[in-house]
């Protein structure tokens, strides 16, 4: 008997729709297409426009524009999502070929003439952007070497009615792929899927080695995912998505101007020669929810790439981490840095050295990470504040900072000026080894008055050196007045004393 899958558990539109009230913008009033990206920018929310474009059609943007959606996609709390990615990832689940017929995403077929890239709401994103871009897509793609199918997250620029400009300049398995057909001179089947559940973003970014990429996306969705062929290739696609755009890469290469766009980095890319997509084929659910990616600008911290990116960065730097300390406690990526840059882990030290064994593991696991800050586990690197205090009162510079340059560098980084390989900075946010405990490394906090008695200030003493907390606690006093008053009367006869760590003692 054949496995009866739900198509529905995993699409956009039923994740979007059952998003909280305070995560979700719902627009019913028609806008145009060129008005969009201004109601994303900097926008915290998903935003769901109802009747976008001439057409009216339903495009939702910025899906994954937050940690805590993100979180919500696979059913866990922001702070555990690393976690759950990373341990999911390595538990991967084969897919389950389903028929045309119970395929969502082949309700509507449009092939020939009728496949029209310029009928989709694609729509301007950045002022200065090339020409109108389709952001939300997933590229699928078969490596001849391996048989495995490829996934990554690129963009889309169109050119035309069936012809879109494709970013590959950075290494990435895609590019690795479409290498070796271009080698041969042949072109190469792709399909670009638009509108997708959260957890098959975060499993095309996912820097894993070469496997079956449906397996990282039923890992991530903890469910086989319903693979469909497509209609004009031999290609697989998630059944259950919301638009597929079929085609091929042409035989010529990196070719054709693709650009300029406003990057993940938060700043413009320039002008670059990339290959050409060729549209043979659209399909798509009866009832398609467009998807667009909020990408680069001035806040990074709500843009879907920068929050997928973060994910990446955080799953791949955490496996290097755990082989170079005893005891890795967590590790998190700002957003804001466009979720690759400033990476921030906690540890507990069980040994000196720890902190710079995590300072090289995790500069050195990829080109991504710039900056490292290391704490103890007593600080909350999710808490920008809890970093800054850590940095003002447990680092300093010609003791604690790590720097080195020749790394590998991402080409993008406009930091760079031009050049291949760029430096790498570890900052030393631990305590001494050793120190933990001591007082000037002691956190105060609200007095908590436990063990009451009702005994003189004099007992107390005589049990030996007490705080004057303990003091209270000894005597039951709940504002330590009289303790005051009888304290006064041994300074006055000689007989107070202090020991270093401030408790009183008589002698």
């Amino acid at each position: 008997m054949d496995e009866i899958i739900d198509t529905e558990a995993f699409s956009l539109r039923r994740f979007v729709e059952n998003l909280p009230a305070d995560s979700l913008e719902t627009i019913d009033a028609p806008i145009k297409l060129s008005e969009i990206a201004a109601r994303l920018d900097g926008n915290p929310k998903a935003v769901l426009f109802r009747n976008a474009g001439p057409e009216g059609v339903e495009l939702v943007g910025n899906v994954q524009g937050s940690r805590a959606r993100m979180a919500l996609a696979l059913g866990v709390e922001p702070r555990d999502l690393m976690q759950t990615v990373s341990d999911r990832l390595a538990k991967p689940i084969a897919p389950i070929e389903i028929s045309r017929t119970d395929a969502p995403v082949q309700q509507v077929v449009l092939d020939g003439d009728d496949a029209d890239l310029t009928a989709l709401p694609a729509h301007l994103q950045h002022d200065l952007d090339g020409a109108p871009y389709i952001s939300a897509t997933l590229d699928f793609s078969v490596d001849q070497s391996t048989g495995f199918t490829n996934v990554g997250m690129r963009r889309l620029m169109l050119r035309g009615r069936r012809q879109a400009g494709v970013d590959m300049q950075a290494p990435s398995d895609l590019k690795a792929i479409y290498g070796a057909f271009h080698g041969k001179g042949e072109t190469m089947p792709v399909a670009f899927v638009v509108g997708s559940h959260p957890a098959d973003a975060i499993a095309a970014v996912s820097m894993m080695k070469a496997q079956d990429d449906f397996g990282l996306i039923g890992g991530l969705r903890d469910a086989a995912v319903p693979k469909v062929k497509c209609v004009t290739s031999g290609l697989f696609v998630p059944g259950d998505a919301e638009l597929v755009l079929e085609g091929y890469l042409h035989a010529d290469g990196w070719t054709e101007p693709e650009g300029p766009f406003g990057e993940f980095v938060g700043y413009y890319g320039k002008l670059k020669q990339n290959p050409v997509f060729h549209l043979t084929a659209i399909t798509h659910r009866s009832d398609m929810l467009f998807q667009t990616a909020t990408i680069g600008g001035r806040y990074m911290e709500n843009t879907d790439t920068a929050q997928i990116c973060t994910l990446r960065t955080e799953a791949t730097a955490w496996a290097a981490l755990q082989n170079a300390v005893r005891e890795p406690l967590a590790i998190y990526v700002t957003a804001s840095c466009g979720g690759m840059y400033n990476a921030r882990v906690a540890i507990r030290q069980r040994v000196p050295g720890e902190a710079r064994n995590a300072i090289a593991a995790v500069l050195g696991s990829m080109a991504d990470i710039k900056h490292l800050f290391v704490v103890d586990g007593d600080i909350d690197i999710f808490s920008d504040a809890q970093i800054d205090w850590a940095l003002a009162t447990r680092f300093q510079a010609d003791r604690d900072l790590v720097t080195s340059t020749g790394y590998r560098a991402v080409p993008l980084d406009p930091s760079l000026e031009g050049e291949w390989t760029g430096a790498k900075a570890g900052f030393d946010l631990t305590l001494p080894f050793g120190k933990e405990d001591s007082q000037e490394f002691t956190v105060p906090t609200p007095p908590v008055l436990k063990d009451r008695r009702n005994q003189t200030v004099e007992a107390a003493l005589e049990d030996g050196p007490k705080y004057f907390r303990e003091l209270m606690e000894w005597t039951g006093s709940d504002d330590g007045r009289e303790i005051i008053r009888v304290l006064e009367g041994f300074y006055a006869d000689g007989s107070l004393g202090r020991l270093e760590d401030g408790r009183y003692m008589r002698g």
